[in-house]
This record gives C-alpha cells, sequence and structure tokens, in this order.
C-alpha cells in the first residue's frame, strides 16, 4: 500500500480539480479528503455517508451558576475576553483552563469540546474519508490524523493498492499532518509569483520529513515565463515534473456538473491527467 498526498502550498491552484480525477484513475483505492477546514472533494465525488463519527477535541470553561458567588477574578484574568457577564462565550474560549484553577469556589470545570465530525463515505470511485471541523473550532491537524488512521485502516482490511489524500493548502499544522509518514507528496503549482513562492514553502516541507515529491504545473500556459522559471527551479532542485496541465474551460464546466474532468472531457486535457497519474503511479513504485 502507497500513501499519496496532493499538496498545493496555497489555495486555488486546482489540486481538487486533480485529485478528482485520480480518483478516477486509479484502481484499488482508498481516498481521503484532509482539507478539514474547507472540505470540497465531495462536490465532485458525491459521496453516499455509510458511517459518521464525532470529533471532540480541547475544552472548554463551563460556570455553575449554583456556585459562582460573582467574585469577577475569571472576567478580570481571562486575556481572551471569553468571559462577560458572568458567561463564556464558548467561541472565544481557547480552553486554558487559567479561569478554572483560579476560582476560588470552584465554580469553573473545564468541559470535553465537540470540534467537528468525520464520516466514511461510499462514491462511485471507492471508498472517502472526510471531514468536517465546526465553525471556529482549532486542532484540524488531529482531525487530520485521526482520518487518515481510520483510512490506512479501511486499506489494510481491504488489501487495496493506495492511499490518495486531498491535502490543505498552506504549510501549517493540518498540512504536515496530512504529509507526514506519507510514500508520495505530488505538488500542484501555477505559474503566478505567489504559485512559484509557496512551492518553494512546500517543498522545503516535504524535505524536512524526507517525503518525495513531484510537481504538476496547472494553467501552465497563463504565464509561459514563470512556467519555465518553476522547471528550472526544479531541475535545481532535483524534482521531477509529473505533468503541464494547460488552462481550459473544461474544468470549470466539470465543476459545475459535479465530475471530475476525466469524466467530463475525454480530449486533450483528460489525456494529459492520464499521463500525470502514469507518472506518479511509476514513482511510487520505484520505477520513475
Amino acid at each position: 500500500m502507497k500513501e499519496i498526498v496532493v499538496l498545493s502550498g496555497k489555495g486555488g491552484t486546482g489540486k481538487t480539480s486533480i485529485v478528482g480525477s485520480l480518483a478516477c484513475l486509479a484502481e484499488s483505492k482508498v481516498l481521503v479528503d484532509c482539507d478539514v477546514d474547507a472540505a470540497d472533494l465531495h462536490l465532485l465525488l458525491q459521496p453516499s455517508i455509510q458511517q459518521r463519527h464525532e470529533f471532540w477535541s480541547g475544552q472548554t470553561a463551563v460556570i455553575n451558576k449554583s456556585l459562582c458567588t460573582y467574585c469577577g477574578l475569571c472576567q478580570k484574568v481571562c486575556r481572551f475576553n471569553a468571559i462577560r457577564s458572568f458567561n463564556i462565550n464558548s467561541t472565544s474560549c481557547e480552553g486554558c483552563g487559567f479561569c478554572c484553577h483560579i476560582c476560588p469556589p470552584k465554580a469553573i470545570s473545564m468541559q470535553p469540546n465537540l470540534s467537528g465530525e468525520w464520516f466514511v463515505s461510499e462514491t462511485k470511485y471507492g471508498r472517502l474519508v472526510h471531514a468536517r471541523l465546526g465553525i471556529a473550532q482549532e486542532n484540524s491537524g488531529k482531525l487530520v490524523a485521526a482520518i487518515r488512521q481510520q483510512a490506512r485502516s479501511i486499506a489494510q482490511s481491504e488489501g487495496t493498492d493506495y492511499i490518495i489524500s486531498d491535502g490543505p493548502p498552506g504549510i501549517g499544522c493540518p498540512t504536515i499532518s496530512s504529509l507526514s509518514g506519507s510514500d508520495l507528496a505530488l505538488l500542484v503549482t501555477e505559474p503566478t509569483l505567489s504559485g512559484i513562492h509557496d512551492l518553494e514553502r512546500i517543498l522545503g516541507v516535504c524535505r524536512h520529513f524526507g517525503i518525495p515529491a513531484m510537481v504538476c504545473i496547472n494553467k501552465c500556459d497563463i504565464n509561459q515565463d514563470n512556467s519555465r522559471k518553476i522547471k528550472e527551479y526544479c531541475l535545481e532542485q532535483g524534482v521531477d515534473i509529473a505533468a503541464e496541465v494547460p488552462f481550459d474551460n473544461i474544468f470549470t464546466e466539470a465543476i459545475k456538473n459535479g465530475a471530475p474532468v476525466v469524466k467530463y472531457d475525454h480530449d486533450g486535457i483528460a489525456r494529459r491527467i492520464e499521463k500525470l497519474w502514469e507518472a506518479v503511479r511509476a514513482k511510487v513504485k520505484g520505477d520513475g
């Protein structure tokens, strides 16, 4: 079993569209949407939820009004201004527990926090493990780790060959949680200044964790000079270019119709993405 994570370093590069197409092309796989803060892979794969689980993480302060003496000390020491008129705003509370420790009558307790949900779903392209983090909730890295572990359990029990993960944008905690322990990172970039900058950052993260990487240049023809710079940079860094995919409105049409682009287009773009999967599969098997 090989685990492939698709990352971008920034949003808007077309990463999820690429993952949706890989879901169609790859056989014997489990799919994971690790972008738990703003999951959207389900919009392409149209999953049917089979299992629903609560995700509990962190703590929130709760005041027992029957014990409270209304001394106001908790309001004075809360640096997050989460306590107003002896009521706790659960959105503002960071769960540090300081108010609980300094409350003279011990009227404040820390309660477990329901932070979101995660799901195991069926799609026409295979199993999908995905999640939804609650509004203003944290610990997205922990939720990513939980759904990746569930995907591994499914893959091992079913004997699948691949786990394909749609990673979050950026280089923060959820990205690191998506990347660690993977066999290959496919980095989807675009030929813009921000795309080049963030490609360099995410490639640095891959190197830090010792994860091999390949690059897909999406919308490669919108700026030929920047595409050339990306290819030169990858050549200097010893990173393979898996594919170059030109800009095409077929991506937008496929999204509007809720379908992966390789199922919507059977001409040039689909063939480019098929070659991308062939390159990724060869690399992860050690043939590339």
